[in-house]
């Protein structure tokens, strides 16, 4: 008889491999055979609803490592939620309008000047729609389950009708309006922007001290006297049209260089030390407030410059006299507007100069700097040139600066309903906390939203114009285009004459002749997306207003949170979402922002084809994502390790369920063997930890607690001796049906646990389970948590146990590595121990020998008593020593029963019994 053809080893089809980027595919086209989607929201449809509400990513490129933590991120929560007591939908969604599909077809070839903007809207939604198909196939990759055959779109005409009713119902309230002021204007886009799409970068910029005379003192300054300006945009000094002074500051005249200077007097003897003044002297001290119409002249045109009060001037830099365009700043425009100064604005679109600037016609407006210095220099009035390097506004797609400049634009008025924003803020849950005080923040000190764009590809501004100027907005026009654009798409607004879009018949006193014009801008991309609230969370009927949950990048808090809470508090007065979370940005290994350039990009694609969607599933639960997070190779190979583990626990816990029908053979929990109460105990608490973790999308605590159970608690403890039962003891035995209801209770468990992060390998452990009744084990729902009796006791107990076996295997280490024992099972342990771990062992009923995986095992005497070649550690001393007796051929175990059975004289007496009883027909 081979004695192993007795032994009751694993047995299971479940890979050791995981072979992800082969297997993963095979499991989603099983998940789109079945219809997984609709199958668990079929299954939760009477549950309470949670909403994580997508935040479109752009329809422009392959999906980055960015995208993927998003997305993953999104799709833990979304499983965890559906598995947990909700109905829990996922629509995913795109942002398809704006400047990056512009600029795609244009370095495509596409001669957007040659054919009507009609036409080339056409070319971008068909860029947009070929777009998404690429994205939709990597999303559903990563493994994200969602309703993708019916995402939502930005650009559909269901989605952009709802938008216009956005505007309709801000407009009416009276908190859209048409005003020129300074914007953020980008000269390499050709379109004002918001402040959600400025980002700052250093720039290297000239800093010129300028002297304007003073032309009408008002008996304040005298005639010969020169008021000093500072400033890092020499371009815009054709544009100035006052100066402004803070009421409550102290100012100064100076003599210098046999001229009298006006400057702050807290800025003195900075201004002194830059000018290089080897002496001046103080003759007159007075307020800011005095100095109010004061007229200077403009140094360059000689027109009147005025003297203003503001409460903007501050003395961090410069002179206390701050130089004022009101086309070029907001500060500027508005005490420019408290004064009745006229807004000029001499650059054009392009960002060049335009005739109202003498003299720097057609000049860009950065290559204006050194004309318009030099022209200052000439005229006497340039008192010092040098360059500096500061942070300054860039245009967040085209990398390039902006300029701030007055143009007409329509306007989102912030100011009329701020305090209701705020209290949506206070009434929001932020994770992390911190989120909260930063878009209250952004929202207290932000003014008015420009959301008009000059661009062809985007949402028209659905407003029209009588023949006397007169802006058209009522219900009757806005409902008539709402109507036009859910049937027809907005591009209709590019393909019709006014008088065609609006409703029939429709007259208005400015336009007794009955002509009418219409809007040529388009809405900021950001309204787009802030309309969501309403163009899908309302407009879906598998969804609802309010989202419970919006997750998006840290830098949405100036984006997508921002614009989505200003529609929807215009709108309904409330914040769209009842929570907010916010991730941080994915860093290469070493810190450091990824670059195509520097060679450090972590593509998921590639991840995928190498590793896995698992892998990088797990990356992503093992972070704490709050945080910037890191990403590399080697990284990504530590989380693989940590894959191959959780597996191979998996593996054997199947393996060594092969025969265990849980209907007949499931031991009750009062029958358990303590140490068997013990690890369900500990399972328990996982289950409790983890279901407590998915709530607070708290995902790094998860994976490290189930690594720790597969590892600490199971593979270097429970499943290391249960072998001896599991594989050497007979089907039946009562302690190998107590293990396997442990094992089967920690399998079911640890799937379902896993099933929100390794989505791939639980659904493929799941197919392996046997005797469950669910396909897939997205259709189950998470374990739930039992407070089992004693537990508190029982883990008090076997943790000291743990400790205790920790010291033997210290122990037996040293030994092995003396050479005095081999494998463990050679050795025989004897133990020296305080009153303590006597107790504790003295109350173990079970095979201690066995628990250790040890051939021989005593209580040899105390603590005290230990001999000096004992390995001594805090409470007990052990020696180890060889075991007596010979080498079973079927457990290995060294006892002097082996040859004491004459029918099986190489076995111990167990197996000798086993076999007998058992295997006698092998024979």
């Amino acid at each position: 008889m081979e004695f192993k053809d007795t032994l009751l080893m694993p047995q299971t089809e479940f890979p050791m491999r995981g072979n992800l980027p082969k297997r993963e595919p095979e499991v989603q086209d099983k998940w789109s055979e079945m219809n997984i989607y609709e199958k668990v929201q079929e299954r939760t449809k009477d549950r309470p609803m949670f909403v994580l509400h997508d935040g479109p990513p752009y329809a422009n490129g392959d999906i980055h490592i960015g995208h993927a933590l998003n997305k993953i991120l999104k799709d833990f929560i979304v499983r965890f939620k559906s598995m947990n007591g909700f109905h829990a939908p996922y629509v995913p969604g795109w942002d398809t309008h704006g400047l990056p599909i512009e600029q795609a077809l244009t370095n495509k070839g596409v001669k957007r000047k040659e054919m009507t903007v009609a036409e080339f809207r056409k070319l971008c939604e068909e860029y947009a729609y070929g777009q998404i198909e690429s994205q939709r196939e990597q999303f559903k990759r990563l493994g994200v389950r969602g309703d993708w055959e019916n995402p939502y779109i930005t650009l559909k005409p269901a989605y952009e009708a709802q938008q216009i009713k956005v505007f309709g119902d801000m407009a009416k309230k009276g908190y859209i309006y048409k005003g020129k002021k300074p914007v953020y204007w980008s000269p390499s886009s050709e379109s004002a922007l918001a402040e959600a799409e400025i980002e700052y970068q250093d720039k290297r910029s000239p800093s010129i001290y300028v002297a304007f005379p003073v032309k009408d003192g008002k008996n304040v300054l005298d005639a010969d006297t020169k008021i000093i300006i500072w400033t890092t945009t020499p371009w815009t000094i054709p544009a100035n049209l006052g100066i402004s002074v803070h009421p409550t500051l102290n100012y100064v005249v100076v003599e210098a260089n046999g001229d009298k200077f006006v400057i702050a007097e807290d800025l003195l003897s900075s201004v002194a030390s830059e000018l290089e003044w080897e002496q001046h002297n103080v003759v007159k001290t007075f307020k800011g407030a005095e100095m109010e119409n004061v007229l200077a002249k403009h140094p360059l045109y000689g027109r009147d410059s005025l003297v203003m009060l503001g409460e903007h001037v501050t003395t961090d830099a410069g002179t206390g006299c701050v130089h004022t365009a009101p086309g070029h700043g907001e500060d500027d425009f508005y005490v420019g507007s408290k004064y009745g100064l006229e807004v000029l604005c001499p650059v054009d679109d392009k960002g060049n100069m335009t005739d109202e600037a003498p003299g720097f016609e057609g000049l860009f407006y950065d290559q204006a700097n050194k004309p318009i210095t030099e022209k200052l220099q000439e005229a006497g009035a340039l008192l010092k040139i040098s360059f500096i390097t500061h942070s300054y506004p860039h245009d967040w797609r085209t990398k390039k600066p902006v300029i701030f400049r007055a143009t007409a634009q329509w306007f989102a008025s912030i100011k009329d309903f701020r305090s209701e924003l705020l209290q949506a803020i206070n009434d929001t849950q932020f994770v992390p906390a911190w989120g909260e005080t930063r878009l209250y923040n952004m929202v207290r000190d932000r003014g008015d939203w420009c959301i008009s764009r000059q661009r062809a590809w985007g949402v028209p501004i659905p407003v029209f114009y009588a023949e006397n100027g007169e802006e058209i907005i009522t219900d009757e026009t806005i409902n008539h285009v709402s109507a036009l654009f859910r049937e027809h798409g907005s591009n209709i607004w590019f393909e019709k004459e006014a008088k065609e879009l609006l409703p029939a018949g429709f007259t208005h006193p400015g336009s007794p002749n009955g002509q009418f014009t219409k809007e040529t801008d388009i809405m900021d991309v950001w309204f787009d997306s802030g309309s969501s609230h309403q163009a899908v969370l309302l407009e879906r009927e598998d969804l609802q207003r309010p989202a419970d949950l919006y997750l998006e990048g840290s830098d949405q808090y100036r984006g997508w949170f921002n614009s989505s809470l200003s529609t929807a508090v215009a709108v309904t007065g409330k914040a769209p979402y009842k929570g907010v979370l916010s991730h941080g940005f994915v860093l290469d290994g070493e810190g450091r922002k990824m670059s195509k350039s520097v060679g450090n990009v972590v593509v998921p694609a590639k991840v995928m084809n190498q590793l896995g969607a698992d892998i990088l599933r797990l990356w992503v639960a093992s972070v704490d994502y709050q945080a910037d997070v890191r990403v590399s190779d080697p990284i990504l190979k530590q989380v693989a390790e940590v894959y191959r583990k959780i597996r191979n626990t998996f593996r054997f816990l199947l393996g060594n369920l092969a025969d265990f029908d849980p209907a007949k053979d499931k031991v009750a929990y009062e029958n358990l063997r303590e140490v068997d109460q013990f690890m369900l105990v500990k399972l328990n608490k996982l289950i409790k930890n983890s279901l407590a973790a998915y709530d607070r999308y708290e995902f790094a605590s998860i994976y490290h607690s189930i690594n720790n159970f597969c590892t600490l608690d199971l593979s270097a403890f429970y499943l290391d001796f249960a072998k001896d039962v599991l594989y050497i003891e007979a089907k039946d035995h009562e302690d190998r049906r107590a293990i396997q209801t442990v094992l089967y209770e920690s399998l079911i468990a640890l799937t379902k646990l896993t099933a929100p992060i390794l989505s791939h390998t639980a659904d493929e452990v799941w197919s392996f389970i046997p005797n469950v009744q669910e396909e897939s084990v997205q259709l189950t729902d998470m374990p739930e948590y039992v407070d089992l009796p004693n537990g508190e006791l029982l883990e008090k107990k076997w943790t000291s146990f743990m400790k205790l076996r920790d010291d033997v295997l210290k122990a037996l280490e040293e030994a092995r590595n003396a050479k005095v024992i081999g494998k463990s099972l050679t050795a025989k342990i004897a133990l020296y121990v305080n009153e303590e771990v006597k107790a504790l062992l003295d109350s173990i009923s079970e095979n201690l020998q066995q628990l250790f995986i040890v051939s021989g095992f005593e209580i040899a005497g105390t603590y005290e008593e230990a001999p000096e070649n004992a390995v001594k550690f805090e409470n007990t001393a052990i020696v180890v020593s060889k075991a007596e007796g010979e080498t079973c051929e079927r457990c290995w175990t060294v006892t002097p029963e082996v040859g004491q059975n004459e029918e099986y004289p190489t076995l111990c007496t167990r197996c000798a019994d086993v076999v007998k009883n058992n295997y006698s027909h092998l024979a």
